[in-house]
Parts: structure tokens; C-alpha cells; sequence
């Protein structure tokens, strides 16, 4: 199964953050609780404010851990991330418009008339693809690293 499969299989039970970081989280290490638990709060465009989407948030994670990054490193490693960081949010936004959630959703999750309407327009489908994209991104990414 693929990491962007494994990732939708978990957002039937976690939110986009929590299921993207948990899809790569054998690949640095990581249990997949701890995974679930760093992720938890950026569910929503971070805690339901619908700023950057949970799903790239926790892609950048991921680009952090692929970065191997140690103190000793310093700022050019940290450039080095960032790069990489811009470049995939980049190829995101060309896909998709935006990576903030309440563009890509189009409602207010703070509320709850746009729970309501998140619900009954099924837009748990749309992070889906969200979460898909981040992951296959991410593929590629990861790829270019090795």
C-alpha cells in the first residue's frame, strides 16, 4: 500500500495533519502514536483556523525528518530545507491554488453552521485529495533525495 493510500485510510479516523505525518512515520523512525500526537493541533489549518492546510503542514514535517538535520548542521542545512520547503509548496499551490484551508474549503470551520455545510457537502472528500497530493509530493521529493 502506498503512503498516500495509507494516509486516506487514516483519515478516516484522524485529521489531515495526523494522517500524512503518520504515513511516513515508520520511514524516520517514529511511532506512529508519537506521529499522531506531534500532528494532533494542526488538524483543521491549524486548531480549526483554516490557515496553512493541515496536510502540508505535516508534509513539511516530513521534509524536516528527510532532512536528517543535526545541530552541528547550522544555517546552511536550515537554508537547504527551507529551499526544499518553498519549492513543494510551490508545486502544491500551482495544483491546487492555495494552501490555505479556508481557501481550499471554502467554509468556516470555526463555526458551527460550517461544520454543518463541511458535512453535508462531503468536503472530507476534498482533504482526501489534499492529503493524497501532499503524499504523492512528498514521493517525489523523497525520491529526489536518494
Amino acid at each position: 500500500m502506498s503512503k498516500a493510500e495509507n494516509a486516506v485510510k487514516f483519515f478516516d479516523s484522524y485529521n489531515c495533519a495526523q494522517s500524512t505525518l503518520a504515513a511516513y512515520a515508520d520511514d524516520f523512525n517514529l511511532k506512529k502514536e508519537t506521529a499522531l500526537q506531534m500532528a494532533v493541533g494542526f488538524g483543521g489549518g491549524i486548531g480549526r483556523l483554516q490557515d496553512i492546510c493541515g496536510a502540508v503542514s505535516a508534509a513539511v514535517m516530513v521534509l524536516g525528518l528527510a532532512s536528517h538535520f543535526k545541530e552541528e548542521d547550522g544555517r546552511p542545512k536550515i537554508n537547504e530545507v527551507y529551499a526544499t520547503v518553498r519549492s513543494f509548496i510551490d508545486e502544491f499551490t500551482q495544483k491546487k491554488g492555495t494552501i490555505k484551508c479556508r481557501d481550499l474549503l471554502k467554509c468556516d470551520l470555526s463555526s458551527e453552521e460550517g461544520q454543518k455545510y463541511f458535512k453535508d457537502n462531503n468536503l472530507k472528500e476534498d482533504c482526501r485529495g489534499y492529503v493524497r497530493l501532499c503524499c504523492e509530493l512528498l514521493d517525489k521529493y523523497l525520491a529526489e533525495k536518494t
